[in-house]
């Protein structure tokens, strides 16, 4: 349950291209996993600028809440507003449905030095 195609962090988010230059973020399969039922899920606010490790929000689970944290520096340009009244699709779709904000990076050179598929792997086999 790891694309090969992501970039990914230590935290477990995940990161991919999306249109305009944009990428799409959000939590990991293995991530999802550890949280169990996500009942909950806090978004900053289109136009809200991030620096690489600044929170991005927060995700509540029957178990616990956890801060999401940017993978990159950037701004934000979208939310997935589906997540309002559907939390629950980051557990049925952490990599599809269940994306939680779109990037706009500002430094490419920064997504070639997160995670590959690989590096992650290796990562979560370890946990």
């Amino acid at each position: 349950m790891i694309p090969e195609d992501l970039r990914y962090t230590a935290e477990h988010e995940w990161l991919a291209p999306a249109e305009a230059g944009a990428f799409k973020v959000g939590i990991t399969h293995f991530a999802q996993d550890s949280l169990g039922d996500i009942v909950f899920v806090q978004l900053p606010e289109v136009g809200t600028t991030v620096g690489a490790g600044d929170s991005l929000g927060e995700v509540e689970s029957t178990k616990s809440v956890s801060e999401i944290y940017a993978p990159v520096s950037g701004e934000v340009v979208a939310v997935n507003s589906a997540l309002a009244d559907a939390p629950e699709l980051i557990n049925s779709d952490p990599y599809g449905e269940g994306w939680l904000v779109q990037l706009k990076v500002a430094d490419a050179a920064a997504v070639d030095a997160l995670l590959d598929a690989a590096a992650y792997r290796e990562l979560t086999e370890a946990s």
